[in-house]
């Protein structure tokens, strides 16, 4: 049996996130992403939700020693490409988290912020300052959604207008913050945008039509998607363009595997291979002589043979 040497195998990204057993989001988003982007996924269990699809009940932390000892023993045997920061529970854990980072400054790190409404007021609010004072220095690109970006890094807004994507990168800028990815953006006509940004600039922008359904795990999706892209060699804004592409086949691919919201079917391109295979079969051709439509995404070059 063959084995891949060092200079062909896969990238590895390391993610701190929580395990979510209904499949939405969490660490299963992030490896199912990271891997459909050629990569390989060092998962760091940081705690675990108590959810459904439709919304989370509770979460539970590991202790920060716990998530220590995962991700330095992890990363003691493994070259690590890029780190994705999801949830992690708790302010000690993200301390935990930046002080690994330090170490490793040479490493992008991206960082999502989610929602969340669902958690205790007091218990946001330490996380959040936790994360702006410990996280926020070490991040190579900060991704969140409009309205949570504003709400955390802009709080006191009085524009007559909602704040833009550069004023969000500039607040974030602040903290050290140099690149922006702000999602969910609010346009006419049932649009909405997507802007890559830094204070001076809009390093790149996409819009696409708002669905009329509700997802779960769309911010996971997309992060770990780019942190597995930026691994892989990509230029940012390159990396950023296909992250989104990526984003936007699982949600047109998503499906409802319980009774709540919809889940990024992250795995949309094998399922097109297979239908093609079984097309083959159905006109009694040889499937092997089939020739299988190309992905509608670019995977990364050292990806392909994945």
């Amino acid at each position: 049996m063959e084995t891949e040497d060092s200079e062909t195998s896969p990238a590895c990204v390391m993610t701190f996130n929580a395990n979510d057993p209904s499949g939405a989001g969490g660490l299963t988003a992030d490896i199912s992403a990271i891997a459909s982007a050629g990569a390989h996924a060092l998962a760091v269990v940081t705690g675990a939700y108590v959810r459904d699809t439709a919304e989370i009940f509770d979460h539970t932390s590991f202790d920060e020693d716990a998530v220590t000892e995962q991700a330095r023993t992890a990363l003691e045997d493994m070259p690590v490409a890029a780190i994705k920061v999801g949830f992690v529970g708790s302010p000690e854990t993200i301390s935990a988290i930046a002080e690994i980072a330090s170490d490793y400054a040479d490493v992008p790190l991206i960082a999502y912020m989610p929602n969340l409404s669902w958690w205790e007021e007091e218990a946001i609010d330490s996380y959040l300052d936790a994360f702006r004072e410990l996280m926020l220095p070490q991040t190579t690109v900060l991704v969140g959604n409009h309205s949570s970006l504003w709400r955390w890094l802009l709080p006191d807004w009085t524009g007559d207008k909602s704040p833009t994507a550069r004023d969000i990168a500039k607040a974030a800028s602040e903290f050290g913050v140099p690149y922006t990815l702000v999602t969910g953006v609010p346009l006419p006509d049932q649009f909405i945008d997507n802007v890559l940004a830094t204070p001076q600039a809009i390093l790149y922008s996409e819009k696409f039509e708002r669905f009329e359904a509700v997802f779960a795990g769309a911010g996971d999706t997309l992060t770990a998607a780019l942190s597995a892209l930026l691994a892989n060699g990509h230029n940012l804004q390159a990396a950023t363009a296909e992250a989104l592409t990526y984003l936007d086949h699982s949600l047109d691919a998503g499906f409802r595997p319980g009774m709540g919201n919809i889940v990024p079917d992250r795995l949309f391109w094998a399922q097109a291979e297979d239908d093609a295979i079984d097309a083959g079969d159905d006109e009694g051709s040889d499937p092997d002589e089939s020739l299988l439509p190309l992905p509608p995404f670019d995977l990364p070059t050292n990806g392909t043979k994945h």
